[in-house]
């Protein structure tokens, strides 16, 4: 196991490079603490290979009682800080590959936009999350929940629409990944995101939000 991390770690190396020489955006130290909580959970308890990892930033790291909402299902959470996509990049063989997942769900890019980063950065750094993972798990099926439409960062809107509308094409020429819309039903009369769906900081959501992710991840997740 050692070995095959090692491998991947080299892998991931080349792809970050790759992607970091292309964008010239800096790649943040990964969060470490909470990758080694995570570490000492799975000695403790150590998960079954072959079910379902979510991997992302925050509005997955606060979806606190998600295996609940999936019953039946072997589910990881992996949602870490206020990630994103070149730090998931960068964790993917510690919080993705080590478990052998027959399905990875991603929410990630909502970070990168707000930092400044352009919807081609957030598509070039999902097909580089792909080619990991396929590089490790061939026949592992991904998911990438779209980008959410959050009401403080609406001033962004159009460039989160691009990144969803780019990587939902890309996705599209791919059997073994699914594109999941939250974007559309999170948006109510008016155009705009929907209040109740979203907490106090009008980024994070709250638990309707997370009954709505969990309905359009339903037919997805199992």
């Amino acid at each position: 196991m050692r070995r095959t991390v090692f491998r991947h770690l080299i892998i991931v190396a080349a792809f970050v490079g790759s992607a970091r020489a292309q964008t010239a955006a800096p790649v943040r130290v990964p969060f470490e603490r909470e990758v080694l909580a995570f570490e000492a959970a799975d000695r403790a308890t150590p998960p079954p290979a072959g079910g379902v990892v979510l991997v992302g930033s925050s509005s997955f790291r606060m979806w606190g009682n998600v295996a609940a909402d999936f019953p039946g299902v072997p589910l990881l959470n992996r949602g870490f800080g206020g990630s994103t996509l070149p730090e998931v990049l960068q964790l993917t063989p510690r919080l993705v590959l080590k478990y052998q997942p027959h399905l990875v769900v991603l929410y990630a890019g909502d970070n990168d936009l707000n930092a400044g980063r352009t919807p081609a950065d957030v598509l070039n750094d999902y097909r580089t999350f792909v080619s990991i993972v396929r590089h490790a798990l061939p026949s592992t099926r991904i998911a990438f929940v779209s980008i959410k439409p959050s009401p403080s960062r609406w001033a962004i809107a159009d460039r989160m629409r691009e990144a969803n509308e780019l990587v939902r094409t890309e996705i599209a020429r791919d059997t073994l990944a699914t594109y999941v819309d939250v974007f559309t039903p999170m948006i109510g009369t008016g155009g705009r995101p929907r209040a109740e769906l979203f907490g106090p900081d009008s980024l994070h959501m709250t638990r309707a939000g997370y009954l709505l992710w969990r309905e359009r991840l339903a037919s997805v997740v199992r």
